[in-house]
């Protein structure tokens, strides 16, 4: 590992008819097509959506120029399937249940959890951040713990659901915790403890296989990291690149607070759930509890950008401070995913107008990105 860790992004999306905004079971189609321009589209659980993965890049330039990319076969892809690719973290409109992809262990999974897998449809973001070991990993996992929902504030994505406003920023933060190895992870004492808890609920029939670990930060199952998995599927691609680089400076302040001996703070599982929930609802522009204060109230915004502040010499040796700061206050501004959700929706009430405005936003890249 180098002194600046390698990270990597993960991006899952939904496809949606272009006639009335439905989810469309083409995934096995529009990733053979995108196979065929270069680009591995991943199947996820059900047929309605597709994943794509960065290669393992070093700046948030090349991030940023990866994504623009992958997202632009993607929805060329899709288009040619006559379907639309939208960043999207639930469906705005949805029929009663998703046909499951095709794989034996998607087929598992739909069997073992029912409804919960056949209404899914859910869309996230996973960072993935190098780390030395996986004793490292589950230190940064605890380290992590008191900032998590502020990355599902910056993130929330998810607001109209089923022709109708949720009542939340991320509906997908509160249906995710359906799971039972979803929402935000224990604090361990060890890579034996989590070891044990995760043989447990393998036992139990809880999850299937370490795939199935679906907490919102925790060692990865396949690469040297620690992957964090808190966020909607983020609307822009400049909403990703901020979200993965506060990510990537987060891992590091943990890894540096780590080789200092500084003490893990050990928050309550219900403290941490009760913070999941606040800003699920609240969204940016709402409010959100100080876990690393003193379990105030404060604007979430304010929060992040006291977040960042807190990052801010990983920020500097990544040399993305000025954008991370810069980032923050455009899309405070001018609105992230859930906030474009209720403006459209607000005009007259038209799922069509949403579907209209994450198909935009889907595709919106920097101009500076080739």
């Amino acid at each position: 590992m180098t002194d600046v860790p390698t990270f990597g992004v993960e991006e899952e999306f939904l496809l949606v008819d272009h006639r009335d905004g439905a989810p469309l079971p083409r995934n096995q189609a529009v990733a053979e097509y995108a196979a065929a321009r270069g680009v591995d589209l991943q199947l996820e659980l059900t047929r309605c959506q597709v994943e794509t993965t960065t290669a393992v890049m070093t700046t948030s330039g090349d991030l940023r120029a990866e994504l623009t990319r992958l997202r632009r076969v993607a929805t060329e892809s899709a288009e040619a399937q006559r379907a639309r690719l939208l960043a999207v973290a639930l469906p705005p409109t949805v029929p009663h249940a998703f046909p499951v992809t095709t794989k034996e262990r998607y087929a598992r999974i739909a069997d073992r959890f029912g409804m919960i897998a056949h209404e899914q449809g859910i869309c996230g973001c996973h960072v993935h951040v190098e780390v030395p070991s996986r004793a490292a990993a589950v230190d940064v996992s605890n380290r992590l713990r008191p900032y998590l929902h502020l990355l599902l504030a910056l993130s929330a994505n998810s607001a109209i659901y089923r022709n109708t406003d949720s009542g939340y920023a991320s509906f997908r933060g509160v249906l995710w915790t359906r799971w039972p190895s979803a929402g935000p992870p224990p604090y361990f004492d060890s890579v034996e403890d989590y070891d044990a808890v995760t043989n447990t609920l393998t036992r139990a029939g809880a999850v299937l296989d370490d795939g199935m670990i679906y907490w919102d930060v925790r060692p990865s199952a396949n690469f040297p990291t620690v992957e964090v998995r808190v966020a909607d599927v983020p609307a822009t691609v400049a909403e990703t690149v901020l979200l993965a680089t506060l990510i990537r400076a987060a891992v590091m302040t943990a890894l540096d607070a780590q080789e200092r001996g500084e003490p893990v703070p050990r928050l309550a599982d219900w403290t941490l759930r009760a913070a999941h929930w606040k800003v699920a609802h609240d969204g940016l522009d709402g409010e959100a509890i100080d876990l690393a204060g003193d379990c105030s109230m404060a604007p979430a915004r304010v929060l992040l950008a006291g977040f960042i502040e807190h990052l801010r010499p990983a920020l500097e040796a990544l040399g993305d401070y000025d954008m991370a700061r810069d980032e923050l206050a455009r899309i405070a501004e001018q609105g992230n995913g859930a906030m474009r959700q209720r403006r459209a929706w607000r005009r007259r009430k038209e799922v069509a107008d949403v579907i209209s405005e994450l198909a935009a936003a889907t595709t919106t890249f920097d101009p500076l990105v080739p």
